[in-house]
C-alpha cells in the first residue's frame, strides 16, 4: 500500500487530511506522538509474562469511543512528539530492560512511521516479538504493509451491531471492517503460539470487552470468531468495563456490567467450544 500523509488514507475513516500541515480526523499530524512507555504487567499472561510487556502508548485515535478508558490519551491528546530515532531507541530501551515483547498500543494512525522504524531494526537490533495492539478497526491494505514486521496481533472485536456501534464510536462500519481485519491478521500470523515458558511468540489473540446491556453484541462476536477464525482461537473475554469519559451519563453505559452479564458471555464462549484464552474472575 502507498501511504499518503498529504491525503491521509491509513485507516478506514480515510479522512483525506493533509497531515503534513494539519491534523487528521484521529487527531494525529505528521509526527509520532507518544503518551508513555513502560514495562506493563497487566496484559494477558503470555504477553506480560514475568518480565513485563514493553508497552508504547500512542496518542490519539480515530474511533473516539464514548466509553474510552484511555480518553486522556485518545481523545484529549496527552502526549509528546518523538522522532523516528527516538522511537527506535524507546523500543530498544524496553528490550534492554527485559521486555518480552514490544507492545504497540493504538498504533494504526502512525502505521507509516512505525513501518519505517521497524524496517530498520526488526530482526537486527530488535530481537523480541512485536505486538500490534489495536481497536481492530483496520484497513486490510494497511495490515498487508505490516506483514513480516508484526509477530502478534492483539485486536479488539468491540461490537457486532453497526447500529449500536455508530452511537458508541465514530465508525458506523466497525463490524464489517473488523471482521475483514481479523481474518487478515489471522492469515498473516495464524493461531497464538506460546513457548514452554508461557510466553507468546507469534499469532493472534482477540480481545472482547463485555459492555452493559449487551451493547457489544457479544454472542455474534463470539460466533464469528468460533466459526470463521476457529474455536481454538485465543480469546480474552474482559469484564473490567467501568464508566469513563462520556459514558458516565449514558443511559446504559453509565454502570458496570453485572456478574450475570459476564457469566452469560462466558457460557456463550464455552458453548461454542472456545477453551483457549482468558476469562476473568468477577
Amino acid at each position: 500500500m502507498s501511504f499518503d500523509l498529504k491525503k491521509c488514507n491509513i485507516c478506514p475513516i480515510e479522512c483525506g487530511a493533509d497531515r503534513t500541515r494539519t491534523r487528521g480526523f484521529c487527531g494525529a499530524g505528521r509526527s509520532l506522538e507518544i503518551s508513555s512507555w513502560n514495562l506493563h504487567f497487566g496484559e494477558e499472561p503470555p504477553i506480560s509474562g514475568h518480565r513485563g510487556s514493553g508497552t508504547v502508548f500512542f496518542t490519539h485515535c480515530s474511533l473516539k469511543c464514548k466509553f474510552c478508558q484511555n480518553y486522556p490519551i485518545s481523545h484529549l491528546g496527552n502526549g509528546k512528539k518523538y522522532s523516528k530515532e527516538d522511537f527506535m531507541e524507546i523500543m530498544l530501551g524496553l528490550q534492554r530492560d527485559g521486555a518480552h515483547n514490544i507492545n504497540l498500543v493504538t498504533p494504526t494512525h502512525y502505521a507509516p512511521q512505525i513501518i519505517e522504524a521497524l524496517s530498520m531494526i526488526k530482526g537486527g537490533r530488535l530481537k523480541i516479538p512485536v505486538v500490534y495492539n489495536s481497536s481492530g478497526y483496520e484497513k486490510v491494505e494497511t495490515l498487508e504493509a505490516l506483514e513480516g514486521l508484526v509477530d502478534i496481533y492483539m485486536p479488539d472485536a468491540k461490537y457486532s451491531d453497526s447500529r449500536k456501534a455508530s452511537g458508541l464510536c465514530e465508525a458506523k462500519d466497525y463490524w464489517k471492517v473488523n471482521k475483514k481485519a481479523i481474518k487478515e491478521m489471522h492469515r498473516q500470523v495464524g493461531g497464538l503460539m506460546i513457548n514452554r515458558n508461557g510466553i507468546a511468540e507469534r499469532g493472534l489473540l482477540i480481545r472482547h470487552l463485555v459492555l452493559p446491556g449487551d451493547l457489544s453484541g457479544t454472542g455474534a462476536v463470539l460466533k464469528f470468531i468460533a466459526e470463521e477464525i476457529g474455536p481454538d482461537t485465543y480469546l480474552s473475554l474482559m469484564s473490567q468495563y467501568h464508566p469513563a469519559h462520556k459514558a458516565v451519563k449514558h443511559e446504559t453505559l453509565g454502570r458496570k456490567i453485572t456478574k450475570k452479564e459476564y457469566e452469560k458471555a462466558v457460557d456463550a464462549a464455552i458453548g461454542l467450544g472456545m477453551s483457549n484464552g482468558y476469562f476473568q474472575i468477577f
